[in-house]
């Protein structure tokens, strides 16, 4: 695998899944892979594929159904892997169902992916002789991933993923994550401060920590006793370059008092905090087993805004949960109203095979989930449209990432994950600019340039974003 050949991935779901195939990509550099922005032309094709929403697996063979047609349509034939959660999960049953599938990995055996590869290419295009690699490995993947070159690092932008904690030992009753990552491990604190520190060096300004159950991170550090998830915010916002650090995905569980306390202490630990709830009604976030209720779910918010009153919250919903009354159901727009969300996601339940939840009774008709998820990502859209609209006027920072639609057009992110359309030159992208916030649609602002580190001195003014904190009731 000396000569050089095209690879492209296509990836489904999370965030993970992006740094995934990111780390996928810098593995297959050194076997002579380089990536193409269309699979028409490749001589890999990676799906990297996600299992928590409804017909994730369906969506996977519809997809391979495509490749395939494709392939007979240009006389051509491509090497085709399945990683993911949906490789985990259906295994073997992939190359039953998809012919010319020559790979199928799981998330935790990707690192493999060169001697996967090649003995794919031994073994010829018979789909029976296809490899399924699903094992949960003793040896930790990222011992064995390359890093990614500074070429690599500077094309992908000025902000990155970082992979701190994977898997769950939670077991919500809805979610196959603990079937598909396994359980909670978390990456040694030394390992993941050299990752961020190649990062900063090679251009990236801001990072997101992202696990599954991140606030859940208890790494060793160099001494070998347990850091904690506020601990390694702080060591990562001391990295050269870095000015922004976001997490992602929590849990109200492990949502402590020190990691509250980073949010009022460490300016680059962002205002936004997404925080899954996923109902407003106790009955049913019991028969989710989510280990916490809607009264500890209002402490955790109040406390947190306390600490940092700009912060801004996001949060995960599933409406038509089995057994989900109309009462449930009101609870949970209740809990809407008082908290306040600058932004939201929200589905509507469908059963993941193999979860406790898809064997228990009353299951929500589907007439009602619809009527419900309308109900509720009204009123979350309108929310946010309040948030968005309550910028216009104020200043902040933003993030300059990208050029924009139009000649002389940067796009940015605020500290709230909002994009932001600035004119600029594209020499400024990776500096951070004070904007001023002039224009308010429903997919971004715009706003005019104050200041910043390519733009000369900011005026001294007060700056601050005061969040949604007086909505919250007692």
């Amino acid at each position: 695998m000396s000569d050089t050949r095209k690879l492209y991935v296509r990836s489904f779901g999370c965030q993970m899944n992006v740094y995934d195939a990111q780390r996928m990509t810098d593995t297959l550099a050194k076997e002579g892979y380089v990536e193409t922005d269309s699979p028409d032309d490749a001589d890999l094709v990676i799906l990297n594929t996600c299992h928590i929403r409804e017909k994730a697996a369906e969506k996977v063979y519809s997809e391979l159904g495509r490749l395939k047609k494709a392939q007979e349509e240009a006389g051509r034939r491509q090497m085709v892997a399945v990683a993911g959660c949906v490789a985990q999960a259906e295994g073997g049953e992939i190359l039953k169902r998809a012919r010319g599938v020559d790979l199928v990995v799981g998330p935790q055996s990707y690192h493999k992916l060169p001697e996967l590869l090649a003995d794919a290419a031994r073994r010829g295009h018979n789909r029976r002789a296809g490899i399924v690699e699903t094992e949960f490995p003793v040896e930790d993947k990222f011992d064995f991933l390359p890093p990614p070159t500074p070429a690599a690092i500077a094309k992908r932008g000025p902000t990155a993923f970082v992979t701190v904690q994977e898997g769950c030992d939670k077991f919500c009753t809805f979610c196959v994550v603990p079937y598909t990552r396994g359980a909670e491990v978390s990456r040694p604190l030394a390992k993941i401060l050299d990752e961020v520190i190649r990062l900063a060096e090679a251009g990236v300004r801001e990072v997101t920590l992202i696990g599954q159950n991140v606030n859940a991170y208890h790494g060793a550090d160099a001494a070998g006793r347990t850091a904690n998830l506020p601990e390694l915010v702080r060591r990562i916002a001391e990295v050269p370059g870095i000015a922004r650090v976001r997490y992602t995905t929590s849990h109200p569980r492990d949502m402590d008092d020190e990691l509250i306390a980073a949010h009022r202490e460490l300016p680059a630990l962002m205002p936004y905090l997404h925080l899954p709830v996923q109902s407003g009604s106790n009955r049913v976030l019991a028969a989710m087993n989510r280990k916490h209720d809607r009264e500890l779910f209002f402490d955790i918010v109040a406390r947190v805004r306390a600490a940092r009153p700009d912060i801004a919250f996001s949060s995960d919903f599933i409406v038509g949960f089995p057994g989900e009354t109309e009462a449930d159901f009101t609870e949970t727009m209740d809990l809407v109203e008082r908290v306040g969300f600058a932004s939201a996601f929200s589905f509507k339940y469908s059963p993941r095979p193999g979860t406790p939840a898809a064997g228990m009774g009353e299951q929500v008709p589907e007439a009602a989930k619809s009527e419900r998820i309308h109900a509720l990502q009204a009123l979350l859209d309108r929310q946010k449209a309040a948030f968005d609209a309550a910028c216009r006027g104020r200043r902040f920072d933003i993030l300059l990432e990208k050029p924009g639609r139009f000649p002389g057009q940067l796009i940015g992110r605020s500290p709230y994950l909002q994009s932001v359309v600035v004119e600029a030159p594209l020499e400024a992208i990776g500096t951070l600019a004070e904007v001023e916030v002039r224009e308010v649609s429903t997919k971004s602002l715009s706003g005019d340039i104050c200041g910043g580190e390519f733009f000369g001195e900011r005026p001294a003014r007060e700056s601050r974003f005061i969040g949604q904190g007086e909505k919250l009731e007692a």
